[in-house]
């Protein structure tokens, strides 16, 4: 046990061992006047008195005596704190076997006291960002889109009339402080063909399916339920509650329906969903109102970060809102939905679906010496800036590239980045666009 890490400020152990200490404090002044009431009232050379004087060790002289029993006193005082808060506190301890007890203590402690941030997307790229950012804080949220109509999160969809739980469920295993088999064994996908019993299907995704009908229908609710059981660090919220299918336009006027075509799909001018009267997430509304820091991204543009965005109860809380509102494009272009864009093409197109103004700054990534995987058919975004438009947000430029994969970003650094770019922003929290000259 590290006795000066149980005492580091903000862990909150001293303040309850200085009133463990005045309560132990107090029943010594009360037995001591107990035994001085039988010392005066009793037979010197009673039984009682006799041991009492060989408890209270009389045959040693008076200032080694009293220092033998301050250095025992102390050891049994801190030794059994340690001990009970040990035995207290053994069932909730993090998945990281042999952890020092006193490191999650600090670590949760710590956590809570962090930043409130709002994450807002799907995807891998969404996953990637929660397993950098739950490092520096607990007060996190996804906002998850439920458009996906593919794979398993598709045949569920229509056999079960249950939202798209793919993305939920990464970001769930991502958030998660269980063990790390738990978020091995959620992941897991049967063999076989998904449209023949359970092929293909993730045990996250069917978890999450009869939660729903354990539940009585209620999507929102059942997330919640895996979350707390998984011990989720945050919360991860649907984006609504009801089936979302998204639709997609092409420059020549081709119409593209379902997220998974829209995702192979070049040349998109406009996309949608339908139905258009759904009713956004009461909890995800509250969560945006209540954020300091709001990020869109980073994911796939058209297909993980705008389907959220084009709820208009979505779009205008996070135009309305107080927060830092940051924009974390993708470091490389995805082939099909965004190939060939560059990073202003990333921002026009979000504000061309939302708002103009609707983030204050955008977050890039400027190194581009990251290992190139083989095969590999997309290119680094490049850093044309600025887009067109009358206002342009601030660009912020960071190392957030994966060093050995130029297609994703690295947990730690892009967490870092966000955090850093938070923290000096401070109170300023809504800067006004930066209005171009002519």
């Amino acid at each position: 046990m590290n006795l000066r890490r149980w005492l580091t400020p903000g862990i909150g152990i001293k303040r309850w061992l200085l009133v463990v200490f005045l309560g132990l404090l107090g029943l010594a002044v009360a037995l001591a006047l107990v035994l001085r009431q039988i010392y005066r009232d009793g037979d010197t050379a009673g039984p009682v008195q006799g041991a009492l004087s060989v408890l209270a060790l009389q045959f040693v002289p008076p200032i080694p005596r009293a220092v033998l029993v301050a250095v025992v006193g102390a050891c049994l005082f801190v030794g059994g704190s340690l001990g009970l808060v040990r035995a207290l506190m053994s069932p909730f301890r993090g998945a990281e076997p042999g952890q020092p007890l006193v490191e999650v203590i600090y670590q949760k402690r710590f956590l809570a006291r962090g930043p409130k941030i709002v994450a807002i997307g799907g995807g891998t790229g969404l996953s990637t960002l929660l397993r950098g950012l739950k490092e520096s804080t607990s007060n996190l949220t996804a906002i998850v889109t439920v458009a996906d109509d593919g794979g398993s999160s598709g045949i569920l969809r229509e056999q079960l009339g249950v939202p798209a739980v793919g993305d939920i469920r990464n970001c769930i295993v991502a958030l998660a402080d269980a063990e790390p088999l738990m978020g091995r064994l959620l992941q897991y996908r049967f063999p076989g063909d998904p449209s023949a019993s359970l092929g293909g299907h993730a045990v996250g995704n069917l978890l999450i399916a009869a939660m729903t009908a354990v539940e009585d229908g209620d999507f929102e609710e059942a997330v919640r339920q895996v979350s707390r059981v998984l011990a989720v660090r945050g919360q991860v919220l649907p984006v609504s509650s009801t089936p979302l299918t998204l639709h997609a336009r092409q420059r020549d006027g081709t119409a593209v329906d379902g997220q998974s075509m829209i995702a192979r799909t070049p040349d998109i001018e406009r996309v949608w969903l339908t139905p258009d009267d759904v009713r956004a997430s009461t909890a995800a509304l509250q969560a945006i109102g209540e954020a300091d820091l709001v990020l869109l991204g980073p994911g796939s543009l058209f297909t993980s970060i705008l389907p959220s965005l084009l709820l208009p109860e979505i779009r205008d809380a996070v135009a309305a809102s107080p927060a830092l509102r940051v924009y974390v494009c993708n470091v490389a272009t995805q082939q099909g939905e965004t190939a060939g864009f560059d990073l202003a093409d990333h921002l026009e197109a979000l504000e061309r679906h939302t708002t103009a103004g609707i983030v204050d700054v955008v977050l890039a990534n400027n190194q581009f010496r990251a290992r190139v995987p083989a095969g590999w058919g997309s290119e680094s975004v490049r850093l044309r800036w600025p887009p067109a438009g009358p206002g342009v947000p601030r660009l912020v430029l960071d190392d957030v590239v994966d060093p050995d994969n130029a297609h994703h970003h690295d947990p730690g650094r892009l967490a870092a980045a966000l955090l850093r770019l938070a923290e000096r922003e401070g109170s300023a929290r809504r800067r006004a666009p930066i209005v171009r000259s002519a």
